[in-house]
């Protein structure tokens, strides 16, 4: 979804040009998520500031910062910039000891993409106070209404406006009534106490020049600081912000929405919870927390609490967010899935020996793995690729625990407000951690007591915070819209979650250590089925000029055919359909020619004599057929060569949708760049789903 970025120098010089380049470089880093228009502002010539007022006001000598905004990609952005300084005569070269820039790239929810519904959205003509805005207000026009009501102007359809129009108003009330002059925390506090709704913040105000406050409450936003001096802490896992803070030191602070963006400034970051309000002023973090108690007698002047935080370590580096040798981020991490399951598995495989018995070690849920075994129902929630790699996962964690699993995508558990018990466990799978739907089912779980367990990629995401205990996959960094790497990650860790649960029986002990060599073996079968990348390309070359695809599966595989046929629409825009092959005479048959292309998935499992009975009823009606099977069984499944074959590596059945899934997501891949799409930026998709 939408990306915000900010930087602020303190104590060091940086000039105009450089600060630009920072600003926009961050908003490259998050082009991922997906955006159709991006927007910057930047400090103009400052004239000379008199002695600061105590709370170092000096907004009567600030001139109004520039705004830039851009409909299309960020290199339009940059162009229309440089362009705008060239005619303005605007000095790149001028040099600020002090800084402080906001940068964002946006998703359309509210307003077409357009440069004046794109942001910083501003309060006036004279940007008193801009915001960049990652979420939904969902009473925004209720507070439109009374704005206008108080003589404000909205030039934009954003719900984003209201928010730098309501700062004003609190921040002209504030002066009208005289007194101690308000400073800018109360500003946003006082805000943030109006706002319903998902949200992630950065504000910028003339009247509190070189100073930036963020805030979030649902959407994600991380706070990056790098010292240029005096730092003695690097190999330090946590670090006092109140000292770093107080040191007085040159450095820069840097404010995203994503790590991405951060990590090749600085790997000291902190996670900023809901709730809380960062203000960066004088090269120092002040952090209160916000307790929105609106309604409770007294409550309009409580006073905030201040909050002492320590910065941890990201646990990232610059190259995993380089494209290396390849073309593009999806292809990239396909090829990469071998390296990502090994490292998904590193330190988590007891391989056995002579007394030792083959199994998993999950300290994640160490202390949790006795209720989970008693539960009454595991609850698996999830939206997209994360509930498919749930789904196909189900029947092993049905298999091995004996415990009745029941799958629910996120936000239709939500509507319907389904029944979740104390005596349930709820699985929340997400790649982001941070998907906004996912993490509305969990705030429902919670309170309804469940135990609640989190499966993300990334450390420190919401999910990952607020579940009782989890596991992380450890994929690595996913750039491409269309997950690849860690669908395969996710299905291998809950795999290792239905060894863990299935320790205690004896009766499962043969089939649980016959997986746990599947695992330890399933990179090398993942590196021999990326060979047929070439073979899939040639596919994709026959196919491109379709306008559908249909993928039949069934048991384990039928995950596989609703994610293959999920990545072939999302990044190649071709329509296709994953479906049951149970279910193919109950409706799907009626759309078979000899013209359709339709994928079967009949590798070797409990379900392979009936998917050749699939196979021989398409055939008979002159079906178009791609089948996939296990080495070997070409023969069996295409009499006579009457249709195409993709032969992949057999493993053990519920290892199989990790190996099944890399061609389709290779053909997927090749459609998209034959058909001339973006690959990594797919129409009208983000990365992370961070609004409803």
């Amino acid at each position: 979804m939408c990306g915000i970025f900010a930087y602020l120098n303190y104590n060091v010089t940086r000039d105009r040009r450089f600060i630009l380049e920072i600003l926009f470089n961050g908003l490259r880093r998050l082009e991922y998520r997906g955006y159709d228009s991006a927007g910057i502002s930047i400090d103009s010539s400052f004239l000379s500031l008199p002695s600061s007022d105590p709370n170092g006001r000096s907004s009567d000598y600030a001139p109004s910062p520039l705004v830039f905004r851009q409909e299309g990609n960020i290199e339009s952005l940059v162009k229309s910039v440089y362009k705008d300084a060239a005619s303005t005569e605007l000095n790149l070269e001028e040099p600020f000891a002090i800084h402080a820039g906001i940068a964002h790239t946006r998703w359309a929810t509210h307003g077409e993409p357009a440069p004046r519904n794109s942001h910083p959205q501003s309060s006036d003509a004279g940007n008193e106070f801009l915001v960049v805005h990652n979420g939904v207000i969902t009473n925004y026009e209720v507070l439109k209404e009374t704005l206008i009501r108080h003589g404000f102007q909205f030039e934009s359809d954003t719900d984003t406006e209201v928010i730098p129009k309501l700062a004003k108003y609190v921040f002209d009330k504030a002066n009208e009534e005289g007194g101690q002059p308000v400073t800018f925390s109360q500003v946003v506090l006082e805000v943030m106490r109006h706002l319903e709704g998902a949200y992630a913040l950065i504000f910028k105000s003339r009247h509190y020049p070189n100073e930036l406050i963020a805030c979030k409450r649902g959407s994600p936003l991380i706070l990056g600081v790098k010292e240029l001096s005096g730092d003695t802490t690097n190999g330090a896992s946590f670090l006092d912000l109140k000292c770093i803070s107080e040191n007085g030191h040159p450095k820069e602070l840097f404010l995203s929405s994503d790590p991405s963006a951060v990590v090749e400034h600085t790997k000291k970051v902190l996670m900023i919870e809901d709730g809380e309000v960062v203000h960066l002023k004088d090269g120092g973090v002040s952090i209160l927390k916000f307790e929105n108690d609106k309604g409770k007698r007294g409550s309009a002047h409580s006073r905030p609490s201040s909050v002492q935080r320590a910065l941890s370590v990201l646990e990232m580096e610059v190259e995993q967010i380089n494209k290396g040798k390849y073309e593009h981020y999806m292809q990239k991490e396909i090829h990469e899935q071998p390296e990502s399951l090994t490292t998904t598995m590193r330190g988590r495989l007891i391989r056995g020996g002579s007394c030792k018995v083959k199994t998993v070690l999950l300290g994640g849920l160490k202390d949790h793995i006795k209720t989970i075994r008693r539960s009454r129902r595991i609850v698996f929630i999830g939206c997209g690729t994360s509930y498919n790699a749930a789904l196909a996962a189900r029947p092993i964690i049905e298999e091995l625990s004996g415990v009745p699993v029941t799958m629910e995508i996120a936000s239709d558990l939500v509507d319907r407000q389904g029944p979740i018990y104390r005596e349930d466990t709820a699985v929340f799978v997400s790649q982001s951690g941070e998907t906004a739907d996912t993490l509305l089912a969990l705030e429902y779980a919670l309170e309804n007591g469940a135990l609640c367990v989190g499966i993300t990629n990334t450390v420190g995401s919401a999910i990952a915070r607020k579940t009782h205990c989890g596991i992380h996959i450890n994929a690595g960094c996913e750039i491409g819209v269309a997950s690849t790497k860690a669908y395969t990650s996710q299905i291998v860790v809950m795999a290792m979650l239905a060894l863990a649960i299935g320790d205690d029986a004896i009766s499962s002990q043969t089939r649980r250590e016959a997986i746990v060599d599947g695992l330890i073996d399933l990179p090398n079968k993942v590196r021999e089925v990326l060979k047929l990348d070439q073979e899939m390309k040639d596919l994709a070359k026959l196919l491109m000029a379709e306008q559908s695809l249909l993928v039949f599966g069934r048991g384990y595989n039928f995950a596989t055919a609703l994610e293959g046929a999920l990545k072939v629409k999302e990044v190649s825009l071709m329509h296709s359909e994953g479906m049951l092959a149970g279910e193919m005479k109950h409706g799907p048959l009626a759309l078979v020619d000899e013209n359709l292309p339709i994928i079967v998935i009949a590798t070797r499992d409990a379900c392979f004599s009936k998917q050749q009975s699939v196979i021989q009823q398409l055939h008979a009606r002159k079906g178009r057929l791609i089948v996939m099977c296990s080495k070997g069984d070409a023969a069996s499944v295409c009499a006579g060569g009457s249709c195409r074959v993709i032969e992949v590596p057999q493993v053990e059945d519920c290892l199989q949708p990790v190996v099944n899934i890399v061609p389709l997501q290779l053909l997927a891949y090749h459609l998209t760049v034959l058909r001339g799409h973006n690959v990594d930026q797919p129409r009208n998709l983000a990365k992370s789903v961070t609004t409803q």
